[in-house]
């Protein structure tokens, strides 16, 4: 079932609400029936289900509930994932996971947080979300077990390509120390590093030497592992018959698009998601403006930044590569007249509003077969 489709199945005092406060040892529950019921509290051990059902069990009978009454539930996403609500659902409760960020709390600079005054506000919310207010938060859309699985093979190239990068600043940084500046670590390094010399024309220390020679030997293994997954991928891309993969043969039609950038973007934003506009495209990869205005204050803070970090990365790359390849685009014909006689910092500024376009337009060439106006396709 739909989160965001949950409707009442029957009058709100005749449902218990549960709201669970996690924790890496113990889950606080609390409960009620509705506004103004006095809560119940119980603390069970993480993960420990059976102790789980016995303390619905056991408030259903303290608030003179059928045992056959729904039960409803929620809990804030983090790093336990999904795997709890899918876990509720199989026992038959329906759950929502909440955005943590939409969830209103005290602006005071010293405000009480425990855990049972979070479970309280979550459950208050809970009840005022069963009964139609659906503003009081942000629900979170649950992806498949294979859709959420499809996200671990990109996620783990830029794991990798980000230790790379870790182990090459390093051993850059360690020569730095002793007077030797290098631009690039190729795959001689380690013959090179035998007749190295510091500022002073000694070799180099030894113990120096053989830590950047396992630096070495680690940035050959991530190497090894990024090749290996990138020829994974281009095979998938060639040969595979999914759905998911047809969508990123699709958007590598596109001049300017590569599998670097059309892979992430289905798997990770487009090929489970379900968007009914263009702005909740915008707003979910979090490049929507956020203005303040206030009596006579009136600026723009910049973007929300409340999204998909790899995805407002990813598009914020592509907009400068869209600029470049396809020049003849309406997208990239609106940058120029508005920002490309400006400053370096106006161009930067415009740079993520072209973004946020491209993502929508992008959207709907998938979701609706629309081309974006004036771009151009691969020749091959």
């Amino acid at each position: 079932m739909s989160q965001a489709t949950l409707k009442p199945k029957c009058n709100p005092d005749e449902v218990l609400f549960v709201s669970l406060e996690l924790s890496n040892k113990k889950w606080k529950l609390t409960m009620t029936t509705g506004e103004g019921v006095k809560t119940r509290n119980r603390n069970v051990d993480a993960g420990d289900f059976e102790t789980f059902d016995e303390a619905v069990r056991r408030s259903k009978a303290r608030f003179g509930l059928e045992d056959s009454c729904p039960v409803v539930s929620c809990y804030e996403a983090g790093r336990d994932g999904f795997w709890i609500h899918r876990a509720l659902d199989a026992r038959g409760v329906n759950n929502i996971v909440i955005d943590p960020a939409s969830v209103d709390v005290s602006r005071r600079r010293r405000k009480r947080k425990t855990d049972r005054l979070d479970g309280e506000k979550l459950l208050e919310n809970l009840v005022r979300w069963y009964v139609g207010r659906k503003n009081v938060w942000s629900v979170v859309e649950i992806p498949s077990t294979q859709d959420e699985d499809a996200r671990q093979f990109h996620r783990e190239l830029q794991a990798l390509k980000g230790e790379r990068t870790r182990h090459t600043n390093r051993i850059k940084s360690l020569l730095v120390t002793c007077g030797v500046r290098i631009q690039r670590i190729g795959p001689k390094f380690a013959e090179w590093l035998d007749t190295a010399t510091q500022w002073d024309g000694n070799r180099l220390p030894p113990q120096l030497r053989e830590r950047l020679l396992r630096e070495y030997q680690r940035i050959c293994l991530v190497e090894g592992q990024i090749r290996e997954m990138a020829v994974q991928r281009r095979a998938a891309i060639r040969e595979s018959s999914d759905e998911r993969i047809e969508e990123v043969r699709r958007l590598m039609r596109l001049r300017s698009i590569g599998e670097n950038s059309a892979w992430p973007l289905v798997m990770e934003f487009f090929s489970w998601r379900h968007f009914k506009s263009g702005k909740q495209v915008g707003s979910l990869a979090g490049l929507t403006p956020t203005p303040y205005a206030s009596g006579d204050m009136k600026y723009e803070q910049g973007i929300s930044k409340a999204g998909n970090r790899r995805i407002r990365a990813v598009m914020i790359e592509l907009a400068w590569c869209w600029r470049r390849f396809q020049p003849t685009s309406e997208l990239t014909m609106w940058f120029e007249q508005r920002f490309g006689q400006g400053s370096k910092r106006s161009r930067k500024v415009g740079i993520v509003a072209l973004a946020r376009r491209l993502l929508i337009a992008l959207w709907r060439y998938l979701e609706f077969d629309e081309m974006p106006a004036g771009a151009v396709l691969k020749t091959r």
